[in-house]
């Protein structure tokens, strides 16, 4: 018997140093430091200890810069706990910036940057910091590059090196961190534990870094800035500097104006902006904040409609605001929202330790010690005042407007100088505005109605019995439900998941498309009911998917019953309205044109998913389907869409039996057996299953292309080495390898090779079928030699698999066993985990104890076996496929790949589509109805309920 516990532990240290500490004349310092002291210390000198010491014992690690601090983190097995500490103090003790190491990694804070250069995120935060003064901090860059850490402080004769060190000692001062720990003993023995390791920090009693003043001086308030983005789409965000209310946490006033303004309901602005065909989405609230300044935002995606009357949808919102001031704060408004804040602190989903001590660390900074932990629980004091006073900055003479679109290409006159983008400024004024405001719509804006979504009733259930696993509660010609009673979390939460298998959703491009239309349609009807219930902590979600679409709902029980059957009622009552399906196709076809803006690394696991994933129609056929689709299209698609379906369902958390099977018998009247029904049952050979192709062994398929966007110069390579279908002991032979060898890796092309900065050796899972992966993007070098590279690796590793002495390989089983035996954090955690095994036909219930034995029996000959069997470079079984994405910079390469005679037991790829049709499948582990015997959920019931797997065959 196993018995499941916390086995992981974690720790976050703040450091109130961020980029506004950065030197004059060296961007990106302070960023750049957080790279370096992740590499070795005077005590741990080997570099890359500390990531392959964590690495290796289940954990993991990161860090990150902000404004005014920097955090750095980490989570382990905690048997491995005290150690890891002693290695993270280190950081803050004495660390070691080795020239060469210094050298590699300014090159990697540089590939950082070249990973953003082309994001929208990056490019119009950049952006919002430039039109500031010059003598803020805020105005600066704070990533840094190979200009600003290399070739500027030469130019000017500053060893880097020396300013990184100086910066480190000067800055870097135990009065100016925050640590947070977390972990499985008592609370005197962490104590102790940390005055040990952490007692030699110097404390050189430094100040806090602070730039009293505002960013914004008059020049730059009540300004409209014209930006062309990257990406298609039209958005508006409106800025107005603002008190920061981290000075009235208790109050909220940001909480309280946030909600209102960026409320979805009857009479809200962003309802009003929808029923006009204007807006896509709209959020309020408090950014970019500092205990000196910070900016309220309105962000709005517009329509192309919207766009057009952008000077309206800014004279709404502030009609909105004027409606507000007129109104006066409500204390019914406040007093629902803090109930809501309330209910969430006490009912709080379990987060991983080192999502935890983050927040922790970073609350350390910011509040008074009795509210470190309850920060989110607030606001808790009603002081219209303090509402009031935030409420009335919120002027027109106060505003900052950021427009972007595509439109402004040669309309603007200025150049934004870190990421080049082209933007215009025109100055506004009062009587500008006011016209706005006059000529904008006159429809009918009001506070949102008292929210009847919030539950009430948070009791638990009392289940009869135990079910350690889910079990096929329910079965009938028209679904089959599983069904998993809370017996771990003890919340009023439920889950439930809903898969509607409909054969005509996906049997061509169009068919898939219009499919995506449904949801997106559904999701856009249901908005005005269903927001009050999101408000209320209980979601829900419509998805597509490769056999039809999802239908996900979570959160409090108590009125979870109701909004799932007004999902599924509009889903019987479907009907489309012709200026909302214009919308939601014009949103729809710039998701699928701004696919080619994606990173090149994203582009090329989705031709890698193209290649493997038997039934899949690519984002270029759908794309060129969509001009073409008109509202009576859906009208006559969505009918034979819906009329054969099977519906895989799971409940869990607070249900009990009973009230799962009605849930159930309820979606089944609705859809199958009223007078006129919707649906009709599948027939046996409808069933429909995602299958993976099957690679050959002994052979190196590869696939180049050229990147969507050449003006992006990164490349990207994807090499995957397909190796089995799902079985417990291969598992954990792939598994193992992987945690052996992803740090090594990581340390190898990243840190010493310098390839690029996102590098990763991760598991893949296609449906059962399991490999590894190598995931690297690049400016350095072609996808072609980094897969070289790989290569190379790999027979560099093979060396260190036969010199790993056997106490090292037993700790890293015994890492690989403690991630297994962790516990599930929450709810939507444990049914991700079950659903998985649904879904996939797996049905390995009790995936984690059976891959436990198979770890424990597990030898060190047979690990190298498997590695020489299925991973090492010429192995008999080895199977690869290399999909190479070549960007800007690498053009002549791509032509090469395409041209250039191709090596024996090399297959070049030329047409995916070919290809996939000339290779055998696996079979898949979904059997047909008929395979799968009811389990009638019993007290105590503890049966894993498994399907056998269809006979392999090819296609």
């Amino acid at each position: 018997m196993l018995f499941f516990f916390d086995k992981r532990a974690a720790a976050s240290m703040n450091v109130c140093v961020g980029s506004f500490s950065n030197p004059e004349g060296l961007d990106g310092l302070a960023h750049f430091l957080e790279h370096m002291l992740f590499y070795a210390s005077e005590k741990y000198p080997l570099e890359d200890s500390y990531s392959k010491y964590i690495a290796e014992h289940g954990g993991s690690t990161n860090a990150f810069t902000s404004s005014e601090r920097t955090n750095y983190h980490f989570d382990i097995n905690t048997d491995c706990f005290e150690e890891a500490l002693d290695r993270f103090a280190q950081f803050f003790i004495k660390p070691l910036m080795s020239p060469d190491a210094t050298m590699r990694e300014i090159k990697a804070v540089d590939s950082e940057n070249q990973k953003n250069l082309l994001s929208d995120v990056w490019r119009m935060n950049q952006l919002q910091k430039h039109l500031c003064t010059e003598a803020h901090p805020y105005h600066k860059f704070s990533t840094g590059n190979w200009d600003t850490l290399e070739v500027r402080p030469k130019a000017r004769g500053i060893d880097i090196r020396c300013e990184l060190i100086k910066f480190y000692e000067e800055r870097y001062s135990a009065n100016l961190m925050q640590l947070v720990v977390y972990g499985k003993e008592s609370l005197d023995k962490i104590q102790s534990l940390v005055e040990n390791k952490f007692q030699e920090i110097p404390n050189t009693n430094r100040s806090c870094f602070s730039f009293p003043g505002q960013p914004c001086t008059p020049e730059h308030l009540q300004i409209l800035v014209k930006a062309v983005p990257i990406m298609q789409g039209h958005k508006l965000r409106i800025i107005w500097p603002i008190t920061p209310s981290i000075h009235y946490y208790k109050e909220g006033p940001c909480r309280y104006l946030g909600h209102l303004i960026g409320h979805k309901g009857e009479g809200s602005l962003f309802l009003i902006l929808k029923k006009l065909g204007w807006a896509i989405s709209l959020s309020a609230g408090e950014g970019d904040f500092t205990r000196e300044f910070s900016f309220f935002k309105v962000v709005i995606d517009l329509t192309d409609a919207g766009h057009e009357h952008m000077g309206e949808i800014v004279g709404l919102l502030f009609k909105y605001i004027i409606l507000l001031q007129q109104s006066g704060v409500k204390k019914w408004v406040f007093d629902e929202i803090s109930a809501i804040c309330e209910t969430v602190f006490h009912y709080k989903d379990k987060i991983p330790p080192i999502n935890y001590v983050v927040n922790v660390a970073s609350n350390m900074k910011l509040y008074p010690p009795k509210d470190w932990l309850v920060a989110s629980s607030l606001p808790l004091n009603f002081n219209p005042g303090t509402i009031q006073m935030v409420l009335d900055e919120l002027t027109m003479n106060n505003v900052r407007i950021f427009w972007e679109s595509k439109k402004f290409e040669g309309h603007t006159d200025m150049l934004e100088p870190w990421y080049g983008t082209a933007y215009a400024v025109m100055k506004l004024t009062d009587s500008m505005i006011q016209k706005w405001i006059d000529t904008a719509p006159n429809d009918c804006l009001h506070l949102p109605a008292p929210n009847l979504f919030i539950p009430t009733d948070l009791s638990l259930k009392d289940v009869q019995g135990k079910a350690k696993y889910p079990v096929l509660l329910r079965k009938s010609a028209y679904s089959r439900l599983w069904y998993k009673p809370d017996t771990m979390f003890f919340t009023p939460k439920a889950y439930i998941r809903i898969d509607f298998n409909c054969p005509y959703a996906s049997h061509s491009p169009e068919a898939q498309i219009l499919t995506y239309i449904f949801t997106q349609l559904l999701m856009d009807y249901l908005n005005e009911y269903a927001y009050d219930a999101q408000v209320a902590g209980l979601h829900y979600a419509i998805y597509l998917k490769d056999t039809g679409f999802q239908v996900i709902v979570l959160g409090y029980n108590h009125k979870m019953r109701i909004l799932l059957e007004t999902v599924v009622q509009k889903i019987a009552e479907f009907k489309v309205k012709p200026d909302r399906f214009a919308v939601v196709k014009e949103s729809v076809t710039k998701e699928y044109e701004n696919f080619k803006f994606q990173q090149p690394y994203q582009q090329a696991l989705y031709y890698c998913s193209t290649i493997l994933e038997d039934h899949s129609w690519p984002w270029s056929e759908k794309l060129e389907a969509l001009p073409h689709l008109e509202a009576d299209d859906l009208a006559k698609f969505s009918p034979v869409m819906l009329s054969r379906a099977f519906l895989e369902c799971y409940i869990a958390g607070n249900f009990d039996q009973n009230e799962a099977e009605s849930v159930i018998k309820h979606i089944e009247d609705t859809l199958f057996k009223c007078p006129q029904p919707i649906s009709k049952q599948l027939s046996p050979s409808e069933h429909l299953a995602t299958r993976t192709i099957k690679l050959e062994s002994s052979l190196s398929y590869f696939y180049p292309i050229e990147g969507l966007n050449q003006s992006d110069k990164n490349s990207a390579l994807v090499h995957y080495i397909q190796v089995h279908q799902d079985d417990s002991v291969l598992n954990v032979k792939l598994q193992l390898f992987s945690l052996i060898a992803k740090q090594a890796a990581f340390h190898q092309l990243r840190s010493v090779e310098q390839l690029g900065y996102i590098t990763v050796l991760m598991q893949r899972n296609d449906f059962g079928i399991r490999g590894l992966q190598f995931i690297i993007q690049s400016t350095e070098k072609d996808p072609q030699e980094v897969d070289l590279r790989v290569e190379a690796f790999l027979k560099v590793f093979e060396s260190k698999l036969h010199v790993m002495t056997n106490d090292e390989f037993k700790s890293n089983v015994n890492a690989l066993i403690d991630m297994k035996l962790e516990r599930h954090k929450n709810l939507r955690e444990e049914s991700s985990f079950y659903w998985k095994e649904i879904v996939y036909g797996t049905l390995k219930f009790d995936r984690k104890e059976s891959e436990v034995a198979a770890l424990e029996q597990l030898t060190q000959q047979e690990l190298i076996d498997f590695f020489n069997e299925y991973i090492k470079v010429g192995a008999p079984r080895k199977k690869i496929l290399s999909v190479q994405v070549y960007g800007g910079l690498h053009s002549d390469g791509y032509k090469l790949a395409k041209s250039e005679r191709i090596q024996p037991q090399s297959v070049r790829i030329d047409d995916i589509f070919s290809f996939r049709r000339s290779r055998p499948l696996y079979g898949s582990f979904k059997g047909g109805l008929g395979h799968m015997k009811l389990q009638m959920f019993q007290p105590g019931c503890t049966v894993t309920v498994r399907e056998p797997p269809l006979m392999q065959h090819c296609s």
